[in-house]
C-alpha cells in the first residue's frame, strides 16, 4: 500500500492551520496538530479500511472514509494498492463545505 495526499489534502490543512492561528493558536500547537494528522493518516498503511464511512460523501459512490483526529477528519479513499488522503476538514465546519 501506498500512502497518497492529494493537492486538496495539502491546501485544506494549510486554511485550516491558518485559521486557527489567526483564532490565537500558537506555533507549537499547529505542529502538534499536524503530526497527529500525519501520524493517524500513517495508520491506514496498517489498516486502510479502519476508517468509517463518510456519509456525506455518499452520493459519490467512491467509498470515502474518514478518520479522526482531535476535531479533524481525514477524508480519504482506497484504491487498488493507493490510499488517497482527499481531504483534511475541520468537523466544526459546515459538512457541506468538504471535498470530494
Amino acid at each position: 500500500m501506498k500512502l497518497i495526499y492529494t493537492e486538496q489534502a495539502y491546501l485544506s490543512l494549510e486554511e485550516m492551520l491558518l485559521f486557527l492561528k489567526a483564532q490565537g493558536f500558537n506555533q507549537s500547537q499547529l505542529k502538534a496538530l499536524s503530526a497527529g494528522i500525519f501520524s493517524k493518516a500513517n495508520q491506514l498503511l496498517q489498516v486502510p479500511y479502519s476508517g468509517q464511512k463518510e456519509d456525506y460523501l455518499e452520493h459519490l459512490k467512491l467509498d470515502h472514509r474518514r478518520l479522526l483526529e482531535g476535531h479533524c477528519k481525514i477524508i480519504y479513499r482506497v484504491e487498488n494498492q493507493h490510499i488517497y488522503i482527499i481531504d483534511i476538514f475541520d468537523s466544526r465546519q459546515d459538512p457541506k463545505k468538504m471535498k470530494g
